[in-house]
């Protein structure tokens, strides 16, 4: 992971990319959109946008919100409601949204030929939802802003973390009950807000398919 983030940090200072323009008025010229500014109830914490990671410092640079397509924003919002409804205190708190491919490509290139290809998609192969502002990364926080128990940190690259497994992590004590019910919780509000899960990030969720984000929208160079 350290070696992952490094290379997303020299991706963001090599000339040419963008830096001195605000990253935030360049996703929003795509026509994505900054939620929080949708729903001030949604908590951020960009992973890659603070310098509160292993390498100490920013890899995101110049942006302050989480900018999806508005057909993801508008199903993040009511998964947002839907939430609200069923547990007041708590809000879904956004780890990661829209991500140019030149990030994607620097994140593949560490995982290329390693058994960890299935947490990156392919460049080569359209990128991911990410790409396109039509998924996110999210968890649910109390109502003092402490993320609840999921059983696995956000990017952790192991079973903890998978979807399909979480009956025998539960079963033989890699997760906690408490951890197994907040993962159904988070599933059940995304899901009914239109969202789809994957089998290794219990965090991720798509909008869309790949197959309809490559038709209908814009890939984020």
């Amino acid at each position: 992971m350290k070696q992952l983030l490094c290379l997303l940090a020299l991706c963001f200072s090599l000339p040419g990319y963008g830096q001195a323009d605000n990253l935030d008025r360049y996703l929003s010229s795509l026509g994505l959109v900054d939620v929080l500014r949708m729903d001030t109830s949604l908590r951020v914490l960009l992973q890659y946008a603070t310098p509160q990671n292993v390498i100490g410092k920013a890899v995101y640079t110049h942006i302050t919100g989480a900018w999806l397509h508005p057909d993801a924003a508008n199903k993040l919002l009511k998964a947002q409601r839907l939430l609200k409804a069923k547990h007041p205190a708590y809000s879904l708190l956004i780890y990661d949204a829209a991500r140019p491919m030149s990030v994607q490509r620097a994140m593949w290139n560490v995982v290329r030929g390693t058994n960890k290809t299935n947490y990156v998609s392919n460049p080569a192969k359209g990128g991911g939802l990410h790409n396109y502002g039509m998924a996110v990364d999210v968890t649910i926080v109390d109502a003092s802003g402490a993320p609840l128990p999921m059983g696995a940190p956000f990017d952790y690259f192991g079973e903890e973390a998978h979807t399909n497994k979480e009956d025998a992590l539960l079963q033989s004590g890699k997760i906690s009950r408490e951890a197994f019910l907040n993962r159904r919780l988070l599933r059940q509000v995304m899901r009914q807000a239109g969202f789809r899960t994957i089998l290794y990030e219990w965090w991720h969720f798509n909008a869309c398919s790949r197959e309809e984000a490559r038709q209908n929208y814009r890939l984020i160079d």
